[in-house]
């Protein structure tokens, strides 16, 4: 499928009891179970609901990728994605990120043990100036939320990559279109 295709129709498989072409917004919280621990895969929907499903499939064929994750809030996916480091791990982040980031970052996970540094990533050369021995990941934001400053992706992944770290991008203002 080719790329605007995919922008129109990726991971709509349509309604298959209905016909309709587009997945409906699904408003209900808990699905029949044929028994205990068998659902028809979807149960609750905190865990997951076929709207959801749809929009992670879309994201999927989109980036090309081999999942799709959707969170309710960017918060959420931020705090799910640094849940992947340990107490004593160091993360290196972008000085303007989000406040809601920053806060993330300085109130609550360093009380677990993660610890963060923020710095201009707009500026390459703080990227490795900045790396310890205990530095896992780069986290950038690109524009940044709220002064718009701007990192070169490829450039800070390279640095990163060179050094095995994780690269995180937050493009709240980006799409992945671009």
């Amino acid at each position: 499928m080719r790329r605007k295709t995919k922008l129109i129709h990726g991971g709509i498989s349509g309604d298959p009891h209905t016909g309709a072409v587009s997945v409906p917004i699904y408003q209900v919280s808990t699905y029949k179970q044929e028994g205990i621990g068998g659902h028809k895969g979807f149960e609750y929907s905190r865990t997951g609901n076929p709207t959801r499903h749809a929009l992670e499939e879309l994201i999927k064929d989109l980036e090309e990728g081999y999942a799709g994750f959707a969170f309710s809030s960017g918060m959420a996916a931020i705090t799910a994605v640094m849940m992947l480091f340990n107490s004593g791990d160091h993360v290196i982040l972008t000085d303007d990120v989000y406040g809601g980031t920053y806060r993330v970052m300085t109130k609550v996970l360093n009380r677990l043990g993660l610890e963060s540094t923020f710095i201009d990533t707009s500026d390459l050369s703080n990227i490795e100036k900045h790396i310890q021995p205990n530095t896992k990941a780069l986290y950038i934001e690109t524009p940044t939320n709220p002064l718009l400053k701007i990192t070169d992706i490829q450039a800070a992944s390279a640095i990163a990559k060179k050094h095995g770290l994780l690269t995180i991008v937050d493009n709240t203002f980006s799409t992945p279109y671009w």
